[in-house]
């Protein structure tokens, strides 16, 4: 439990200081850059509170295998255990991603921005990222497992520990199929709620 628990705190901490650069990466964009990203995101918005896009149900299963897609890719990163450092690579781009698109709404927005994104990334995020991050120190677990019980010669019972690392994948894909749901039924409504206030003429959001 030791060990898992510290794996628990370093990918999550390597999340969270992915999540910071890629707020301050922002900065590093030239203000033509930041123009050009802060017009497509205010027209994301804008299109997004008039309700113009794809259907919920294809919103859905593009959600859906973009998970399914980055939990295969860490289950083989796991299983081949060279992999581990990929695992945390991508832990620290998914939190590079969440603190980059923060940060341009916050650029844009200021303090609306931050509240806009806690209405309309908080809710599938609190789901999706705890389950990478648990599907995540499982593929961990299992390499570190392998290196200890095949590589350096002790023994161990590999079936078990896959069947383990495979169930605990499976279990995390149901998570973030609930979040593929809360992304393609109730973000857009939520956006749409939200967009009229990040109108400069509003004073609250």
């Amino acid at each position: 439990m030791k060990v898992h628990f510290n794996l628990y705190l370093f990918v999550a901490v390597l999340f969270v200081v992915g999540g910071v650069f890629g707020a301050l990466l922002v900065n590093v964009l030239t203000l033509e850059q930041q123009q050009d990203l802060a017009d497509e995101v205010g027209q994301y918005v804008h299109y997004m509170g008039a309700g113009v896009g794809t259907s919920e149900e294809e919103v859905f299963w593009e959600r859906f295998f973009f998970h399914l897609k980055w939990l295969v890719l860490i289950w083989l990163l796991g299983v081949t255990v060279v992999g581990i450092p990929g695992i945390l690579a991508l832990n620290f781009f998914k939190g590079t991603l969440i603190g980059f698109a923060l940060g341009v709404l916050v650029g844009q927005y200021g303090w609306k921005g931050v509240v806009f994104s806690f209405l309309t990334m908080a809710p599938q995020n609190v789901i999706a990222v705890p389950a990478l991050i648990i599907a995540s120190v499982a593929a961990i677990s299992f390499g570190l497992f392998i290196v200890k019980n095949r590589l350096l010669g002790q023994s161990g019972e590999l079936l078990p520990q896959l069947g383990s690392l495979t169930s605990s994948s499976l279990l995390m894909l149901l998570l973030l199929a609930g979040a593929a749901l809360i992304e393609a039924y109730i973000s857009p409504s939520v956006i749409g709620w939200a967009t009229p206030y990040l109108s400069p003429q509003n004073g609250m959001i």
